[in-house]
């Protein structure tokens, strides 16, 4: 399944917009609100979904978290949420 980044980008901000400020969303979200439900399609796109996350974080549109901490960008492991960066991030 190929998915462009400009659609994985929107589907992240509306699933967030939607959510609530100061609320965050799974990467799985994401996938699952693309792909639907079979795990075999929304499984593919997580790389994808993370990829986006990351360059969002680093232009300053969104954090990445984990734990309730946002984390470097570049040097993160294991589950990690998104959130919408805020002014005092």
């Amino acid at each position: 399944m190929t998915t462009n980044s400009s659609l994985i980008e929107t589907k992240i901000h509306e699933l967030l917009v939607s959510r609530g400020t100061r609320k965050t969303i799974c990467p799985s979200e994401v996938a699952r609100a693309i792909a639907g439900k079979d795990e075999k399609k929304w499984r593919l796109l997580m790389k994808p979904v993370r990829t986006v996350a990351v360059n969002l974080t680093k232009s300053g549109t969104l954090v990445i978290t984990r734990k309730g901490k946002p984390v470097d960008p570049d040097d993160f492991k294991g589950i990690y949420r998104i959130a919408l960066a805020q002014p005092s991030d």
